[in-house]
């Protein structure tokens, strides 16, 4: 029986048949509905990793690896989550100032709460400082410390303010600020080394070094003293400088010739001993010829521009035979 119908079933039951939807429609759909939401579901393991950054990758909370930059999947929550940290981007912390505008036009605002510091000959001083850090070790820093610009915040300030507490006022507005900032550079760097917290102190610099605003006018008196102080002492260095070297020339100049003249008396006085010696070599040999001939070189020394005629003592009355006049150059017994 084909086109048998129930008695109950008419024209009007057929027709809202058609109009709506059978249960295997609603089967298929709730189907539909369940795998896209699984793939949906699914799809949001996706994720990438930027090129400044890696990305920590945790299984039920627990860290398990490290991606680099670039596109991966994890299985999604609540199975596996990652964390992106940041690694090159170097960042800044400033203390005792806040910028509000940054360059070309910089605005920036003073806290004294945290700029001014007691110095180590009980003055204050307003020091402004940065530090600057990276991230060193990501899994470190993402897992084992809370808040890491606060720390190292308070880190840098708390050596910054030991470091300026040992020195005395003029040598932290002058020479002592590089030695202030590696102090605090090291110091930072050693303590959260010990948190263990993932960290690279790249620099601690002061931007900005100087007495309470109240007092600046009488410290720059100061200064200015100390600058002509110095500058004074630098020009009596200098004149010392040029003086000294010419002395001690012209002192070196009078000791070669006194060294000189020395030389030059001893070599005489040895050449007068030798002469003396030869001499009296001579005179041991022939005492009477040796003194008669000292005593003509001393004659001709005494008298070199008279004629001299020398007669011997052993012929008396030689006198009478000379003819005198005529020896000596004169006529009639005049000269």
């Amino acid at each position: 029986m084909p086109n048998y119908q129930p008695p109950f079933m008419g024209e009007e039951s057929r027709s809202n048949k058609k109009r709506y939807p059978g249960k295997k429609f609603w089967t298929y759909l709730f189907v539909l509905i369940a795998i896209s939401g699984v793939i949906v579901y699914l799809l949001t393991g996706i994720y990438q990793v930027g090129p400044s950054e890696e990305g920590l990758v945790k299984s039920f909370g627990k860290y398990i690896l490290t991606v680099g930059p670039g596109l991966h999947y994890h299985f999604p929550a609540p199975f596996e989550s990652v964390v992106k940290v940041n690694v090159r981007t170097v960042k800044s912390i400033e203390i005792g100032f806040r910028t509000i505008s940054p360059p070309p036009n910089p605005k920036y605002s003073d806290v004294p709460s945290e700029s001014l510091m007691l110095t180590g000959d009980d003055n204050i001083v307003s020091v402004e400082a940065i530090i600057q850090y990276i991230v060193s070790d990501p899994a470190s820093y993402a897992f084992n410390i809370i808040n890491v610009p606060q720390i190292v915040k308070e880190t840098t300030e708390s050596f910054l303010r030991e470091s300026v507490a040992e020195r005395d006022i003029q040598s932290i507005l002058t020479t002592g600020r590089a030695d202030i900032s590696q102090e605090t550079k090291l110091g930072v760097q050693q303590t959260l080394d010990t948190y263990n917290a993932g960290i690279h102190v790249v620099n601690v610099k002061l931007q900005n070094v100087s007495p309470p605003s109240q007092v600046i006018a009488a410290f720059d008196d100061v200064n200015s003293a100390k600058e002509d102080e110095q500058r004074a002492i630098n020009v009596a260095e200098s004149h010392a400088t040029s003086v000294i070297p010419q002395a001690e020339g012209q002192a070196q100049v009078i000791l070669n010739n006194a060294q000189a003249y020395e030389q030059s008396r001893i070599l005489k006085a040895q050449g007068e001993v030798s002469r003396f010696l030869d001499v009296l070599k001579k005179y041991n040999l022939g005492e009477e010829v040796t003194r008669e001939r000292l005593y003509v070189e001393t004659m001709e020394t005494i008298l070199p521009n008279m004629k001299k005629i020398i007669i011997s003592q052993n012929t008396p009355g030689i006198l009478n035979l000379l003819d005198l006049n005529s020896l000596s150059g004169t006529e009639g017994g005049k000269k």
